[in-house]
């Protein structure tokens, strides 16, 4: 994860290398500093420390303590179980959606939750 822009993005797509930056510049790095290793760190306001583990994808990156690993898969799992059952129910094509009915019940801006 680079703060900053990297160059030659054709090599790391071709290596399948994943690569999360600001931005391309055609211009190379600095080869004797500024910088430092194994110290705290601030990217876009979030503060990453020395042994956090990042995981990223197309749509951004997060960081956390490797402590907390174990209990966000855990949330990740669950998540991306109700997410799957959410699809679910959007294919079977039903008007009223028991997902969509337990914002909008509440709310006020539908009548009682569907079966």
């Amino acid at each position: 994860m680079i703060d900053g822009a990297v160059r030659d993005t054709a090599a790391f797509e071709a290596a399948d290398f994943p690569c999360y930056a600001r931005g391309v510049s055609h211009r190379g790095p600095y080869k004797l500093g500024p910088g430092a290793i194994n110290v705290p760190v601030t990217v876009a306001g979030q503060v990453v420390l020395p042994g956090d583990l990042l995981v990223g994808d197309e749509d951004g990156v997060v960081s956390f303590a490797a402590d907390d690993a174990p209990a966000l898969l855990q949330a990740a799992l669950r998540t991306a179980a109700h997410e799957s059952a959410v699809k679910a129910e959007i294919a079977n094509g039903q008007v009223r959606q028991s997902w969509l009915d337990k914002v909008l019940v509440p709310a006020g801006l539908a009548g009682t939750p569907s079966p």
